[in-house]
């Protein structure tokens, strides 16, 4: 059954963590599709919305009455979640299983992102939509909850799952770098981790055309819905991607590679965790840049 509503001229898109680095983003992106209600926990953009409170939420999406709804919020703070796994549980998984309640009942699409840390590294390659989700600490365990729960509720959905998310704003690896370098003449940095860095406006950028099509009706979300995986192109190790920003910002810092051992973390980390991007390639015909070329053009940006 198809559900080409007519989406009216100018529609309206609720996106909820509208201040987080990829919600900052979004906001941006999103402008020249319609009106974009952005609701975040401080509500410094457009309406409060607290994920902890599930009345929050419904009021939320009854009030902006959205034709499309974009949830960039998560509990991100990987470490913290060991401890604080119902924070984590809440906003991650139940918040976005009633999300998709709510939209399913309206048959209004959304879009969410999930991450690699859904598999625990140890298959070697790429990781596909199709291999086993295995994750190894509670924030890829509740991230994993909160996207079958979006698919199982029916939904019209597409969940993009993304990695090593940095930009120029929030707390990132990139910023946490730039300031160590200039802060530090040594720095010691994992290189037994890979993965694939995604700037978070490539990630909107990517979102923004995606959605486009759909609002446009010339994608129908009950043949492309479901499961992709979207990060930045190629692949490197923590120490590669800190190299490289050293070798961009030109400060004075020695780097020194470690391995994981030597950096004990509350929450342990995939070794292997790229994602291949092929079906959202071959599904979409957009490809994301390479790591690197995002990487000179945020820095540029930064500069």
């Amino acid at each position: 059954m198809s559900h080409k509503h007519q989406t009216p001229e100018r529609p309206r898109l609720l996106l909820i963590g509208a201040n987080g680095q990829v919600g900052w983003e979004l906001r941006r992106t999103l402008a020249g599709l319609g009106e974009v209600v952005a609701a975040s926990l401080e509500g410094e953009y457009g309406p409060t919305i607290d994920l902890m409170d599930p009345k929050s939420l419904a009021r939320l999406v009854d009030e902006a009455r959205p034709d499309a709804v974009i949830n960039a919020a998560a509990y991100t703070a990987v470490d913290r979640a060991e401890q604080d796994r119902d924070s984590a549980q809440r906003i991650n998984a139940d918040a976005v299983g009633e999300l998709g309640v709510l939209l399913a009942k309206r048959a209004v699409p959304v879009v969410h992102y999930s991450t690699d840390f859904v598999f625990s590294g140890t298959l070697g390659r790429p990781y596909t939509e199709d291999d086993q989700p295995d994750p190894l600490n509670v924030y890829g365990e509740t991230k994993l909850a909160g996207e079958r729960a979006l698919l199982d509720a029916g939904a019209r959905a597409l969940v993009f799952r993304t990695s090593w998310v940095y930009g120029a704003r929030g707390a990132n690896f990139l910023l946490t770098m730039r300031r160590l370098f200039a802060e530090r003449d040594e720095l010691r940095v994992v290189d037994d981790q890979i993965g694939s860095p995604t700037w978070s406006r490539m990630l909107a950028e990517m979102t923004a055309q995606v959605l486009y099509r759909v609002l446009r009706g010339e994608l129908d979300l009950d043949e492309v819905g479901g499961l992709y995986h979207l990060t930045g192109g190629g692949e490197v190790s923590w120490y590669g991607f800190a190299s490289a920003i050293l070798e961009a910002c030109g400060e004075g810092c020695n780097l020194t590679p470690i391995p994981s051992s030597e950096y004990p973390a509350p929450a342990p980390r995939p070794a292997y965790s790229v994602l291949d991007n092929g079906h959202f390639e071959r599904t979409f015909g957009l490809a994301m840049p390479h790591w690197r070329d995002s990487l000179a053009q945020c820095l540029e940006e930064l500069d």
